[in-house]
């Protein structure tokens, strides 16, 4: 039986964030990863708004500086928009998160996943090197993602995601702006392409309802890209996953369990954009569990405060899906007007 005051489930940005925090302010952290390697294999576009680039500043995070957004409307119309960000390695990004944790003095366990949670009893099972054992502690901060094993056992409703494909190709022509392109190709979401340098990720989610197949619609835009002179052919790498599309989950804390990141619903509704709620919402974590500790302050506290800074927002993003979704579900076409009403960027 292991002891620790702050377990972690996951440590993506938010578990990252969440595990340092608490232990810079001298809680005992215990942090685990089911994956053997923190941010392998990425499963993201790797964007992050500039005000997060000081949480990039480690080697070989940071890959590109973009300065806007070029948005294609359905009729192929193209709008641009200033929109600073960076392009950064994620895996990189994550392992710096996760080794600033460390340093502070989390004990960090990759390869490790729970199998059972008996929260009445502050317990967690984990799987370790091919065998189980328990872990007791105070708080348990679940960071573990869109599928998040903790709100599963702690009886917590799935979330609805949209799935996602991307590859890594080639870019032939330098560009310093995130591309998008919205159309009834990709029902629930749009495609993308994201450059790294000499590379770029191009990629697209959509909701499975409607659009069950990706590879599909994705090789006939990097066909296109292709043609265009604009992306090479080789496929540099392949990846995907799932993002969270429903808001924040009503239920933010239980007991003494908190969700952050893609767990807690942080996710954007319209752009599914992530990464820096994650880390946001992990530091109040942390914060909270520190001073749950240290004077008995309720959690509930911590899910005010995500409430009041992401609930309008998200609610708000929320809403537009769902007016775009009676277009989806029912196979309509959306058109240029209807889009420039909900994207953030047009």
């Amino acid at each position: 039986m292991e002891t620790t005051e702050v377990l972690v489930i996951g440590l993506g940005p938010g578990g990252a964030s969440a595990a340092g925090m608490a232990a810079h302010g001298g809680a005992q952290v215990v942090a685990v990863e089911r994956r053997a390697m923190i941010g392998m294999p990425v499963q993201c576009a790797e964007f992050i708004p500039l005000p997060l680039g000081r949480y990039a500043t480690a080697p070989g995070v940071c890959i590109q500086r973009l300065a806007a957004m070029h948005t294609y409307l359905p009729s192929g119309t193209l709008h641009r928009a200033d929109y600073p960000g960076l392009m950064i390695d994620r895996a990189a990004f994550d392992q710096a998160l996760a080794a600033q944790a460390q340093a502070a003095g989390a004990r960090l366990w990759t390869g490790t996943a729970l199998v059972a949670l008996d929260a009445a009893n502050n317990t967690a099972t984990l799987w370790h090197d091919d065998k189980p054992f328990t872990v007791r502690y105070q708080v348990l901060i679940g960071a573990d993602g869109p599928h998040s094993l903790v709100a599963k056992a702690a009886g917590l409703a799935p979330q609805p995601c949209l799935h996602t494909r991307q590859y890594t190709v080639p870019l032939l022509q330098p560009h310093d702006a995130t591309d998008f392109w919205l159309h009834d190709d990709y029902p629930g979401g749009y495609a993308w392409l994201f450059p790294k340098g000499q590379q770029a990720n191009l990629g697209l989610g959509v909701d499975k309802r409607w659009q069950r197949e990706l590879k599909t619609p994705l090789d006939r835009l990097r066909q296109h890209l292709i043609r265009s002179g604009r992306v090479g052919a080789e496929i540099l790498a392949r990846t995907g996953g799932a993002v969270p599309v429903g808001g924040l989950r009503p239920t933010l804390n239980t007991r003494n369990i908190l969700w952050v990141g893609d767990a807690a619903g942080l996710t954007h509704p319209i752009t599914g954009a992530g990464i820096a709620a994650a880390v946001l919402s992990g530091e109040m974590a942390g914060q909270a569990a520190l001073d749950f500790l240290g004077q008995g302050t309720a959690l509930d506290e911590y899910a005010e405060e995500l409430e009041d800074h992401y609930g309008p927002v998200l609610r708000r993003a929320l809403a537009q899906r769902q007016h775009l979704q009676t277009f989806w579900q029912h196979g309509q076409p959306i058109d240029d007007q209807t889009w420039q009403a909900h994207w953030v960027g047009a």
